[in-house]
């Protein structure tokens, strides 16, 4: 249930009955905050970077190009409907409440409260976003322009990829480059230690139905919805520093690897409120075309030491022709139209979905909640990492038998509320 629970991608909470059910049925908020991850846990668990709930892919039927091409319902626009105070006997209601009275009034969130409403609602956003593109597409059935985002929020920039030049911290992270490629290299070389030491190493998809991802593509977690994983930061310190130094507005951080001769169907991630981002560390006959990203209509290669930015909340697919594995740094970060404002309360729903608790009445376990995500929020101590010396790396091998992995699995859902 922890790994499941860990690895939603977006803030649908199709599963409100099994919620409010258990809310109903609980005498007080301390019952429910227990019972209230476990419900969460059983109902989405996401793909990597990641993996769509199983009741949204099941839903849409968007797994695949050819699915995409027959299904007339992924074809339609759809228009957000009015929204309307949530119920305060309800989860979803008392996050609501929570976030208005945490940011002095609704105005200043309104866009996050609507969202959260039409999560709550089971509304699922579907835009033809072809028309807002350069150059522009104006045929749905012929172009993959297509956004479908239950976890939506409303007027926000739509193109399929950003100019990374224009973000800061995707120079400093491309300065960074050498110093990261050179630590990944030397930490993943010896698998037995880093599986015996790290949380969840290369894991794969936490879900049946996330098929489109297909077996070829493994993750392994440094940030989760704004949290730092401490013991595998740990193995990679000096990458751990270089993001945390950089700047880079993350909800998550992975590294991703795919295997050769592997591709990723075509799919959304179901979030429009994240971008997504890679830094490309190994790339197999760079610069040869064998390894390829789709955001949408529009295809590009991954280049080492370069940074791309794209919206994943619109159709995308990815292929690895070559004959080794492809490794890359991947990000979720908050989408540049999003006010500071707006940033914070998503975390807090973030962080209330983790750690129910943020919502009880109890004084004392509300504060000790909050010191919880604190501290989880807070960059770790990591010190000089596993492959800061040779002797490290054999007991890793000969030593007592390491600890299990943990926790978190799978890394770097869409982003969103799941």
């Amino acid at each position: 249930p922890d790994a499941a629970r860990t690895s939603r991608t977006h803030w649908n909470i199709g599963t409100n009955s099994l919620i409010e059910a258990l809310k109903q049925s609980s005498a007080t908020m301390k019952i429910g905050a227990a019972l209230l991850p476990l419900a969460a846990g059983l109902s989405h668990a996401f793909v990597p970077s990641s993996v769509a709930p199983t009741t949204r892919f099941s839903q849409l039927s968007v797994s695949s190009p050819a699915a995409a091409e027959t299904d007339d319902d992924a074809l339609i626009n759809t228009t957000p409907p009015p929204t309307r105070p949530l119920s305060p006997l309800t989860f979803a209601g008392q996050v609501e409440a929570a976030l208005i009275d945490r940011f002095g009034g609704a105005e200043p969130i309104q866009r996050v409260l609507d969202s959260w409403r039409w999560a709550d609602g089971d509304y699922t956003h579907k835009e033809f976003m072809g028309p807002r593109q350069d150059p522009p597409a104006t045929d749905p059935k012929s172009s993959n322009c297509h956004q479908l985002a239950p976890s939506y929020v409303a007027d926000l920039t739509c193109r399929q990829f950003w100019d990374a030049s224009q973000f800061e911290w995707a120079k400093t992270l491309e300065n960074s480059y050498g110093e990261i490629r050179k630590e990944f290299l030397s930490v993943t070389a010896d698998v037995d230690a880093l599986s015996k030491k790290g949380n969840n190493i290369w894991s794969g998809a936490l879900s049946d139905d996330a098929t489109g991802y297909g077996e070829g593509w493994k993750t392994l977690v440094l940030v989760n919805r704004g949290m730092w994983d401490p013991v595998n930061a740990k193995l990679f310190p000096k990458t751990a520093r270089a993001v945390h130094e950089s700047g880079i507005p993350a909800t998550e951080c992975f590294f991703a690897s795919m295997q050769p001769g592997s591709d990723i169907k075509l799919h959304t991630d179901f979030t429009n409120f994240v971008l997504t981002s890679h830094l490309a560390l190994v790339i197999p006959e760079n610069g040869n075309n064998k390894c390829r990203l789709t955001i949408g209509d529009e295809e590009r290669q991954w280049m080492e030491g370069e940074v791309m930015a794209f919206d994943t909340s619109i159709m995308h697919s990815a292929v690895n022709e070559s004959d080794e594995v492809r490794f890359i740094l991947m990000f979720r970060i908050w989408h540049p139209d999003l006010s500071a404002k707006e940033r914070d309360a998503i975390q807090f729903v973030y962080d209330c979905l983790e750690m129910p608790e943020l919502l009880s009445e109890d004084a004392g376990t509300r504060w000790m909640a909050e010191e919880r995500v604190k501290m989880a929020r807070s960059f770790p101590d990591v010190g000089e990492g596993l492959s800061s010396s040779s002797n490290e790396k054999k007991r890793g091998r000969k030593g007592k038998k390491g600890k299990k992995n943990k926790k978190k699995g799978g890394g770097g859902g869409g982003g969103g509320f799941a």
